[in-house]
C-alpha cells in the first residue's frame, strides 16, 4: 500500500539543521506527580471525545462499530485498570533485513523516508499462529508488508490557533521507521490494553501497514537519557522520551490535553524551549490531538 503525504516532493541532499521558530509556549501542569503503576494503568476505555481534555483522545472519529477482533475477555485487565506486566505478547521474531528509515532537513522541510519496517528490531510472526497463546484472544490475521512511506514536515513547526483532532491511521512515525497511531483501537477502545501486540509493541493492519499505537517497548529502552527524542507528529512537532529527576517518564498530570508540554529539548542538535508531544505509560501514550497543522496522508 501507498502513503504518500499530500506535499511538494522534496530535495535529497541535506541541509544544516534548521533554527526553531517557537511560538509563545502552552501552559502546562506541574511536574512531579510521580511514577505509574505498570501493573494498574488507567484503562483508557470511553475516553475518546470531540474536544481536547488532558488524558482524553479528541479523535476525528467518535463512533465505532464492534468488529470482533479481539476474541475473548483479556486477563490482564481488572475494572478500570490493566497489568502491562502480566500482559501477553504475540510469539516470533521475524527479522527485517530490508528495513529502511531516512530523516533529512531541507528546504523548510523534515523528509522522512521509510517502508514501515522496524530498524534495529524483530517483528511477531503475523497473522497469529493458532498454537501461539495470543490467537485464543486476538486472532489478528494481517501480515506486515512493506510501506513507501513519505512524508514532508515542517522543520520548524508551529502552534496552530487551536488544536485538531487525531485520526485512524498514521498520527506519526517513529525514529525506528514505523507509523504511530492514536490509542484506540478499531472499537475505540484503549488498543494498548485490549489489542495483542508482539514483544515490541507492534502489529499490521488489514493492509500490512505495521504500527504501534504507544512508544515500542523496544524504543524506550534506547531513550535512557533525561530527554530523548524518539519521533515526529504529522504536525512536525517531536516526540520525547522525557524522565523526571528520579528516572520516571512523566505522566497525564504534567501535560496538556494534547498530552505534549513545552520544555528544553535537543532540536535538530541545538538546545531550544519549544513545544512537543511525550510518551507515557498513561493513555492516550503519545499524542491526542495535534497542537500544530497536521500533514493528512
Amino acid at each position: 500500500m501507498l502513503l504518500l503525504a499530500a506535499c511538494a516532493s522534496p530535495t535529497t541532499t541535506p541541509t544544516a539543521a534548521a533554527t526553531v521558530a517557537t511560538s509563545a509556549p502552552t501552559s502546562s501542569a506541574s511536574a512531579g506527580s510521580g511514577a505509574v503503576s505498570l501493573t494498574a494503568l488507567p484503562l483508557g476505555d470511553g475516553h475518546v471525545g470531540s474536544r481536547p481534555q488532558v488524558g482524553w483522545v479528541y479523535a476525528c472519529q467518535t463512533t465505532f462499530p464492534p468488529r470482533g477482533g479481539a476474541q475473548g475477555a483479556d486477563p490482564w485487565i481488572h475494572g478500570s485498570t490493566w497489568d502491562e506486566t502480566a500482559k501477553i505478547a504475540v510469539e516470533g521474531s521475524v527479522n527485517w533485513s530490508q528495513a529502511s528509515y531516512s530523516m533529512q532537513v531541507s528546504g523548510g522541510q523534515r523528509v522522512i523516508v521509510s517502508n514501515d519496517l522496524p530498524v534495529g528490531y524483530p517483528t511477531g510472526s503475523f497473522p497469529i499462529q493458532f498454537a501461539d497463546p495470543a490467537f485464543q484472544l486476538d486472532r489478528n490475521p494481517n501480515s506486515v508488508q512493506p510501506q513507501a512511506i513519505h512524508y514532508s514536515l515542517p522543520a520548524n513547526p508551529t502552534l496552530a490557533p487551536s488544536p485538531t483532532c487525531v485520526g485512524m491511521g498514521p498520527i506519526g512515525v517513529l525514529t525506528d521507521g514505523v507509523l504511530l497511531f492514536n490509542a484506540l483501537d478499531a472499537e475505540g477502545r484503549d488498543a494498548q490494553a485490549h489489542e495483542v501486540q508482539d514483544r515490541c509493541g507492534g502489529h499490521p493492519q488489514m493492509n500490512g501497514m505495521y504500527h504501534y499505537h504507544g512508544v515500542s517497548p523496544c524504543l524506550m529502552r534506547t531513550a535512557t537519557g533525561s530527554s530523548t527524542l524518539i519521533g515526529y507528529a504529522l504536525d512536525g512537532f517531536g516526540i520525547y522520551v522525557e524522565r523526571d529527576a528520579n528516572g520516571a517518564l512523566l505522566t497525564d498530570a504534567d501535560l496538556d490535553a494534547c498530552h505534549g508540554r513545552t520544555s528544553i529539548v535537543t532540536w535538530d542538535g541545538k538546545q531550544v524551549s519549544m513545544y512537543h508531544y511525550d510518551a507515557t505509560a498513561e493513555y492516550p501514550y503519545t499524542v491526542g490531538c495535534f497542537m500544530g497543522a497536521p500533514v493528512r496522508g
